[in-house]
């Protein structure tokens, strides 16, 4: 505690980490405003009914929140500046207010002038749709209580500030402040609060890392200003799957579904080109088929490049040395180039057999059967291992057209996936290169 500012921490010597925040009134049993009011309860007796989702109109959100927003739920929305936060805000709630739910969007960053304009050009016209424009939090409280809306958005959380705290808006304890008491009225009256939150240079959502924690679901807002795609992403979801993904497209007025994502992301490959292969990628519950494609080129360098997009690039550097050391490729003098293609990022491990077979292919310059899927988890001694969920990913290749499929040993599809296309399962990099080409 300090009665000023102070530029260096006598506690931890840390500078300008001093947070002002409010003295609760000893004398009025602390803020009245941040108390719930409940008593104990036996676990038994308390009720547990989810009730009836709130249906967004858009499915690819319903599907990342869990099948719909549930009665006060706060979702944080993250994303880098320009990606389409605010745009897809404003769809969901014209969504909303058209079917008949008063909603509030309140913006702190644009004018009324600004909002309508962007709303003309996607079509958000109800009637139910309220615009305040305001930074101050209990403003926004008051206009909460008195509309009393079915939905509300915060845009942004960053530009919200308290009249109890002298800091700047955006600094720590402003954003916290303003969360935890605009999540206190979406718990206390029931209502679900979107908190549109900044992002910093590394892509992180701005302001204490405990925001995350405060929040039910946190949504990340992934894109390239080169590709017309947008992938909505939940990190964090209490009422239903993590990692669930919904995928959008760009458009003139605003962004559209794009319900099969795989067809929209294998739509330009190339056939019969070496160093292109296909793999399935589970993203939540969702199985998606994305291109990996290498370029494999002798180096003029003395130390070669290795570049991976859409991929971790310390993985492919492992990958690359498990195949120059047990299959005998001699990729140490080449630069290596690999990219996911779309722009679409992919983390799990199942895309490692996929990775190696593309790295394979470049360096062989022998293309792979473009209706041949691969999949796999790939061990440091060249073993092969199982991946998860393998029937639902058989399947979605089956429905695409896709013939063969390139598996582990130790993953059994069921008999009815085996139907649908051909399996290969390989227990070792070397048996993948022997039924690859």
């Amino acid at each position: 505690m300090s009665p000023k500012w102070l530029g260096k921490c006598p506690s931890c010597n840390g500078w300008n980490c001093f947070a002002e925040e409010p003295l609760p009134d000893p004398d009025a049993g602390g803020r009245p405003d941040l108390v719930f009011g409940g008593k104990p309860l036996p676990i038994g007796d308390i009720p547990a009914e989810e009730g009836k989702r709130m249906l967004t109109g858009m499915a690819e959100i319903d599907r990342v929140l869990g099948g719909g927003l549930v009665s006060g739920s706060a979702i944080l929305v993250g994303g880098e500046p320009g990606i389409g936060k605010s745009t897809l805000m404003l769809q969901v709630m014209q969504n909303l207010a058209a079917g008949g739910r008063r909603v509030l969007y309140v913006s702190g960053e644009e004018s009324a002038a600004q909002i309508k304009l962007r709303a003309d050009r996607i079509g958000a016209q109800a009637k139910d749709l309220l615009v305040l424009v305001e930074v101050s939090l209990e403003k926004i409280l008051e206009q909460i209580n008195a509309v009393d809306p079915a939905v509300v958005v915060i845009d942004s959380v960053q530009t919200v500030y308290s009249s109890s705290l002298m800091s700047a808006p955006g600094s720590v304890g402003q954003v916290r402040e303003a969360s935890s008491r605009l999540i206190l009225a979406a718990k206390k009256n029931a209502v679900p609060v979107f908190l549109i939150g900044h992002v910093t240079k590394d892509g992180s959502i701005a302001g204490p890392k405990v925001l995350e924690h405060m929040v039910d679901t946190v949504l990340y807002f992934e894109g390239d200003s080169g590709h017309a795609y947008r992938i909505i992403r939940s990190i964090k979801n209490r009422f239903g799957p993590a990692n669930e993904i919904g995928v959008f497209e760009m458009r003139d007025r605003g962004l559209e579904e794009v319900p099969n994502p795989s067809a929209f992301f294998l739509a330009e490959r190339p056939e019969n080109a070496p160093g292109s292969v296909v793999v399935t990628s589970l993203e939540g519950t969702r199985p998606i088929l994305v291109e990996i494609q290498s370029l494999v080129a002798q180096s003029n360098l003395g130390m070669p490049r290795r570049t991976a997009i859409g991929v971790d690039s310390n993985r492919v550097s492992l990958l690359v040395a498990v195949l120059e050391r047990i299959c005998g490729l001699h990729l140490g003098g080449s630069d290596i180039f690999l990219n996911v293609a779309g722009g679409v990022r992919v983390e799990e491990p199942a895309v490692d057999l996929g990775i190696v077979a593309a790295l394979a292919s470049s360096f062989l310059d022998r293309p792979v059967d473009p209706r041949t899927v691969v999949l796999g988890e790939v061990g440091l001694t060249g073993e092969v291992r199982a991946v998860s969920q393998m029937d639902m990913r058989i399947k979605e290749a089956a429905r695409l057209g896709f013939n063969r499929c390139i598996i582990p040993k130790t993953s059994s599809p069921s008999a009815a996936a085996a139907e649908k296309i051909s399996v290969t399962a390989i227990g070792s990099l070397a048996e993948l290169l022997e039924n690859l080409f």
